[in-house]
């Protein structure tokens, strides 16, 4: 696995709206930024990210950290200045982990926080008619899609 280590350096969260006070409408950005890429060695960078959580009008959760990617690694940060950019086959493994190491945490935050959580509610349909094996006569059932 290219990724050697996760580690968090900084969680800041603000909540700006009266708790119990909701606006009509919640929008929830993500917005995932490398900050900075360093070698540490020939096949060791270290990449430093930002996760931001912005609740519109109601809050923040920023989380900070940095992930060591083994591979080349004099290339990546030798091409950082210039594109502020990674390839995608080291962009795409590193975004995965960044969001799966910090969603939990933003989650956690959020709740006490009194937020929403950041993630996407399921989505449920009613569908006319369907049965259940077993169940009594119903006009519609839900499905979790």
């Amino acid at each position: 696995m290219p990724i050697k280590s996760f580690e968090l350096t900084s969680v800041d969260a603000k909540r700006y709206s009266k708790l119990g006070e909701r606006p009509p409408q919640i929008r929830v950005d993500h917005t995932t930024n490398v900050t900075n890429v360093s070698a540490l060695s020939d096949k060791d960078a270290q990449i430093d990210f930002r996760f931001t959580i912005s609740y519109v009008g109601m809050g923040m959760i920023t989380i900070e950290g940095r992930v060591v990617w083994d591979g080349d690694a004099k290339s990546i940060a030798s091409q950082w200045p210039q594109n502020k950019a990674l390839p995608n086959e080291v962009f795409n493994p590193i975004l995965g982990a960044i969001f799966t190491n910090c969603m939990p945490a933003a989650v956690v935050i959020s709740r006490d926080l009194g937020l929403p959580p950041p993630l996407p509610p399921p989505q449920i349909q009613v569908k006319g008619g369907a049965k259940a094996p077993g169940a009594k006569d119903h006009k519609s059932s839900m499905e979790v899609a």
